[in-house]
């Protein structure tokens, strides 16, 4: 069973503060309001942390991140983990326990505590009910996904992380480091049998494949995010099927060579 203790905290800490949500809230006045400090300032080689003093915790956030998205996402981890893990005194955040596959990856070998404090940022900042009013009725394309990003003052890969995990389409996310597809996940209602691509590098007709070509540089814009691929290139056929159109989104980032390529079926 999948662990939902961080989004139960989440939905009742925001019955507790009488809000809908917290889009427009400060993070700072956010976390003072939970009863810590937050400091944000230039932090090596981690982009939050936790310090628990006997009477005062810190609540720290790295102010070399360069999206403001990205900064809201790591407090509101940190959140979760005051909120949920008093046993924890000093605690750094980085790409690995703020990377959802990772987490995900990893939490037999170190706990759940990350993947709670991911799942309690993403109810928190993406509320459920909100996102479903959101989304009914839309078809998925990227400018839903840069909306909902928007709306929500998210990145853009934990909106599409939110999309794939509350099902709102059928979905395949992969996630691809230095040229090789790490891990991948799907949403409950994705059908087809994904073929063996861990560990190696994305199939030669994918999308994923012209971005690492391109030295992660953005080769789409517009309504070409969404590009036209087989079934074959990502799924596995069966005896008897017939190659289908499928679409493929990527979202790359050149800092980090990483790639989040989105499928779905067209």
């Amino acid at each position: 069973m999948k662990n939902c203790r961080g989004s139960i905290r989440a939905k009742k800490l925001l019955i507790e503060i009488g809000f809908d949500e917290i889009t427009d809230l400060s993070m700072k006045l956010f976390v003072s309001g939970l009863g810590a400090t937050l400091v944000e300032e230039k932090l090596d080689n981690s982009d939050g942390k936790i310090v628990r003093g006997k009477s005062k915790t810190l609540i720290k956030v790295n102010s070399e991140i360069p999206y403001e998205s990205k900064k809201r996402f790591t407090i509101a981890h940190e959140a979760g983990h005051f909120l949920m893990h008093d046993k924890i005194e000093v605690h750094n955040e980085n790409s690995n326990t703020l990377n959802w596959f990772k987490s995900t990856e990893n939490q037999l070998k170190k706990g759940l505590q990350e993947w709670e404090a991911n799942d309690f940022a993403s109810e928190l900042l993406l509320p459920e009910q909100l996102f479903y009013a959101e989304t009914k009725g839309k078809p998925f394309t990227p400018d839903l996904v840069k909306y909902l990003s928007e709306r929500f003052k998210t990145s853009i890969s934990s909106t599409l992380i939110r999309c794939m995990n509350l099902d709102i389409h059928p979905l395949m996310v992969i996630y691809i480091h230095n040229g090789v597809v790490r891990n991948w996940d799907k949403s409950s209602s994705w059908r087809y049998k994904i073929k063996e691509c861990t560990k190696i590098p994305p199939p030669s007709d994918s999308v994923a494949l012209e971005y690492i070509n391109a030295d992660y540089d953005f080769i789409y814009t517009g309504t070409e995010k969404a590009q036209e691929i087989c079934k074959s290139t990502w799924c596995e056929l069966r005896k008897y099927d017939e190659d289908s159109d499928f679409y493929e989104y990527c979202i790359p980032t050149k800092q980090y060579k990483t790639i989040i390529s989105v499928i779905w079926e067209k």
